[in-house]
């Protein structure tokens, strides 16, 4: 680790002297891309964070989301774990939160990955909520590359062993496979928690003479310069160089700290609290009490190791996991201790807010403890050495923002390909991309806590939200061909499709938190495409009023296999009355009992197809532009009728068109019980129609198909597809073409990843 030139001149002038090796490092650290968003920060501004739902936005360890009253308040049914508010008129908060472990699960899949949930969940914690549900978007290389199966096996192995041994289900996300992956994926995992108004904590530090309280696994060596490994290019042998900055994670103990932490709520002991993620000890303590205005005394010793003669500056900085700081009232510090440990938790109290400088000191001889005795074996005083002595704001927003070179991302050409439609509906469907993601899903256990009503697999879990008599409406994921063809409208379509995968099951889009990836921001080219994701989906989030409540950058995702494609995910949350929700499968009825409908196709209303960002140019190696977007205004509407549309009582099933496009949304909607007998109208383009991938689009099936067309007068299109059958067939007709599949091929079609991998 060292510091830049430009940064070293800067703290010197600051502290009027050279910086000490420990202070030097926690700079590099705090300041580097991860910790301080100096090439980023002067971009989400763009976002609006604001509305009468946000409790928290941005700036804290998670959001915090007001839900709305129900209109039909029942009593609670139990599976209240974090947030017990029968009986009075506590507001019920949600908190949200995404993080990305995206160098750590290249170098080591496994840890990784599982660290990655662990992080994100602590930071749940430090606002005072009880983890209820996590959603994961994972990027690889080609599916076909066996380095890509390697890491996708590896990463889902992590996240699926750390999240079920913590007892929080996985219930959403994505999967996605591109080239440009191939030396850097990505791993973005979210969580959301459950609190209410008595409960809430957040890092802010309350008052001088509050002790500072270690809580948690011991500290060790692991993951020393994670932020600024996390900060840089990924190297050639980062896979065996940089293996000492991957944190290595232990569940259970993170159990045993989600039940501590919410004992600690319960009883009022914590002021504030802040997880030990980034930059260790020292990130998380320093930014506990800039946040509030204040200092700190802390004495490095007394934090509980696990190895023999660490260091200040490792002791400092050490990304160990499973360990939360916490600011406690010195009345309360013997209560938090015995709590502790009942839990089996190490405890130590490592100092005191204070109105001064952030000051660390460790005593210098080799044969300290952490006991309180400050005597050498012969009787002598031990040498304490003060190793930090800074201003704690300055160390967290003293670092300069970059003012970086962008260049506007060219338009792609046109080179459609000639394909057969038969050929390309295999093609598609079967394609990793679009394929089924049971393979990765079943691997979670996502009805742990009993509040899964709506599992992975569609196009939103459903969450029951009993406290309130609220169902939260779960999307996350992003679209990297959206996005690599087009950064901004690509990103705006991600806003869309993943409101409109939570229209589909009758909610309503409430907030939203973001992980933007992308490349080095150093080069104009990676920094236009990440300017445009960022622009791209904070017009779209505002357009459906949805404010963008937290989130997290991850840039310098390059290596020798060059950058990644600019990669928005985003986690959206929707709340509706009940749990309930329509299924995505069509349902058989007797003919002429229900209608298949098309919502909201623009190009199939106009023939004007556009196939740029869809799986079908990439399976045919073609190019085009990407599809024209509904309007502001068409967009709100739309996702606002669906809602309502969806939650009518004759509707029978819903699902959202996006990746893949009408084939791939009419193949996931067979079951053997129940299929589709389809003709498209007369259209100038049959592989526009059938392929393209203009987010913002329902098929529904309904009983009542005049009132849906009522409802979308003035919304959108509304075309007639068909109708469900009772022979578990789809027969899709178009330009006197028929395509025909039964439910049996159709699985074998969408089995390409369990297929390679069992």
């Amino acid at each position: 680790m060292s510091l830049a030139d430009s940064d070293h001149e800067l703290v010197v002038e600051e502290l009027g002297r050279e910086p000490t090796p420990a202070e030097a490092a926690l700079f590099e650290n705090l300041w580097s891309e991860h910790c301080a968003y100096r090439s980023s920060r002067p971009l989400l501004s763009a976002f609006e964070s604001e509305g009468d739902q946000v409790v928290i936005g941005p700036g804290d360890d998670a959001a915090v989301v007001a839900l709305p009253e129900s209109e039909d308040e029942d009593e609670d049914e139990g599976g209240n774990e974090g947030a017990d508010t029968e009986g009075d008129d506590t507001q019920t908060y949600i908190t949200m939160g995404i993080e990305s472990h995206n160098h750590p699960s290249y170098v080591d899949p496994f840890d990784g990955a599982a660290t990655g949930v662990g992080g994100i969940v602590r930071d749940t914690l430090s606002m005072g909520a009880y983890p209820i549900a996590l959603a994961d978007s994972l990027y690889f290389g080609e599916f076909d590359r066996e380095h890509s199966k390697y890491l996708f096996e590896g990463v889902v192995e992590g996240i699926s062993h750390y999240g079920n041994c913590i007892g929080v289900p996985t219930v959403a996300g994505s999967v996605d496979f591109h080239a440009d992956y191939e030396g850097n994926p990505l791993v973005n995992v979210a969580c959301v928690g459950l609190t209410n108004e008595e409960r809430l904590v957040t890092a802010e530090a309350q008052e001088p003479g509050n002790k500072l309280v270690l809580v948690g696994n011991a500290t060790g060596r692991d993951g020393l310069g994670g932020a600024s490994f996390a900060s840089e290019d990924l190297a050639e042998d980062a896979e065996t160089e940089d293996r000492p900055a991957v944190q290595v994670g232990d569940p259970y103990a993170e159990k045993l700290l989600i039940e501590a932490n919410e004992q600690l709520v319960d009883d009022g002991l914590i002021e504030s609290a802040r997880d030990l993620g980034a930059a260790g000890l020292g990130g998380a303590s320093s930014e506990l009490v800039a946040k509030g205005g204040l200092g700190a005394h802390i004495e490095l010793e007394r934090v509980h190791q696990r190895e023999p003669n660490m260091s200040a500056l490792e002791i400092l900085l050490a990304e160990s996991q499973e360990r939360m700081c916490y600011e406690v009232d010195p009345e309360n510090v013997d209560r938090v201790a015995e709590i502790a440990a009942r839990f089996d938790l190490g405890c130590s109290v490592i100092g005191e807010v204070t109105e001064g400088n952030y000051v660390c000191t460790f005593e210098g001889s080799e044969a300290r403890s952490a006991s309180d005795d400050s005597s050498g074996d012969d009787g002598e005083p031990r040498e304490r050495e003060t190793v930090v002595d800074v201003d704690a704001y300055f160390l967290g927003e003293g670092a300069p923002m970059n003012d970086l070179p962008s260049e506007e991302p060219a338009e792609p050409d046109t080179d459609l390909p000639d394909a057969d439609l038969t050929e390309a509906f295999d093609a598609v469907v079967s394609s990793p991309n679009t394929a089924s993601k049971r393979w990765v899903y079943r691997q979670y256990d996502h009805e742990v806590g009993v509040r899964t009503s709506v599992g992975p697999g569609d196009d939103a879990a459903i969450i029951a939200v009993r406290e309130a008599n609220t169902g939260l409406a779960i999307s996350s994921g992003a679209a990297p061909h959206w996005t690599t063809t087009a950064p901004y409208d690509g990103a705006r379509a991600i806003a869309l499709e993943n409101a409109t995968n939570i229209a589909a099951k009758g909610a309503t889009p409430l907030a939203a938190v973001d992980c933007l990836n992308g490349g080095n921001p150093e080069k104009p080219d990676v920094y236009g495409g990440f300017t445009g994701i960022v622009d791209g989906l904070a017009d779209m989030c505002e357009t459906l009023s949805t404010p963008v409540v937290g989130g997290n950058v991850s840039l310098y995702n390059d290596s020798v296999a060059g950058p990644i494609p600019p990669t928005p995910t985003l986690a959206m949350v929707g709340t509706k009355d009940g749990y309930d929700a329509p299924p995505l499968e069509v349902q058989p009825t007797a003919e002429g009992e229900s209608e298949l409908l098309l919502v909201g196709d623009l190009a199939l209303e106009s023939d004007a197809f556009s196939l740029g960002g869809s799986e079908y140019l990439a399976q045919f190696d073609g190019s085009d532009q990407f599809p024209a977007l509904p309007s502001d205004e068409q967009a709100a509407d739309l996702v606002g009728t669906l809602a309502s549309v969806a939650d009518d009582e004759a509707t029978l099933a819903v699902h959202d068109v996006s990746h893949g496009g009408l084939v791939v949304a009419l193949a996931e909607m067979i079951t053997d019980d129940a299929g589709l007998d389809i003709s498209l109208p007369d259209v100038s383009d049959p592989a526009g129609a059938l392929f393209h991938e203009q987010p913002g689009r329902a098929v529904i099936q309904t009983e009542s198909p005049a009132a849906v067309r009522d409802a979308f007068d003035t919304v959108a299109p509304v075309v007639s597809l068909g109708a469900a059958t009772a022979n578990g067939t789809l027969s899709l007709t178009v330009d006197d073409e028929t395509i025909t599949a039964d439910a049996t091929e159709i699985r074998d079609l969408r089995s390409t990843i369990e297929d390679e991998l069992e």
